[in-house]
């Protein structure tokens, strides 16, 4: 991998991901450096099914699925620098920790979701990453969680 900035749009988080929709949570993964850090994207929109019940008449992002979407984008960077595309990367949580929500995302947002990572290295299954997840640059969550990266997807 070059030093220079990396991305991952739509169809390459699908490759790299087993997640689909509805529960598919980034749109696009920007300022890939390595497995450092990156910006996962989410353009949060009226349709996604989570809102018909939270809440209908006042409808805000549950705080599961902004930390879900952080682990998502920490994920494709991880896929993205340890070349993992089309080859059954499989992720699962193993820790949340220092969990806070500032502020209600709702539809018409753009989340932006800094992801770095604290902990983790190629061939290693266990990493743990920051995420600060924004709107307009206003801090709607922060969190620290730790995954298993299971690179052949057998959960083993």
């Amino acid at each position: 991998m070059t030093d220079a900035l990396k991305s991952a749009d739509i169809q390459m988080i699908k490759r790299l991901i087993p997640h689909r929709y509805p529960f598919l949570l980034v749109d696009k993964v920007v300022a890939i450096d390595g497995y450092r850090s990156a910006c996962g994207i989410k353009n949060v929109t009226m349709n996604e099914p989570h809102f018909q019940g939270h809440f209908p008449d006042n409808p805000i992002m549950p705080g599961v699925t902004i930390v879900e979407a952080m682990a998502q984008s920490a994920a494709v960077m991880v896929g993205m620098a340890l070349d993992m595309q089309d080859k059954n990367l499989a992720v699962y949580f193993m820790a949340i920790d220092k969990c806070k929500f500032r502020r209600k995302v709702v539809p018409g947002d753009i989340l932006e979701m800094k992801i770095e990572t604290l902990r983790g290295k190629p061939g290693g299954k266990v990493w743990k990453f920051s995420g600060m997840a924004t709107v307009n640059g206003e801090m709607a969550c922060e969190v620290e969680f730790t995954a298993m990266m299971d690179l052949g997807g057998t959960g083993a």
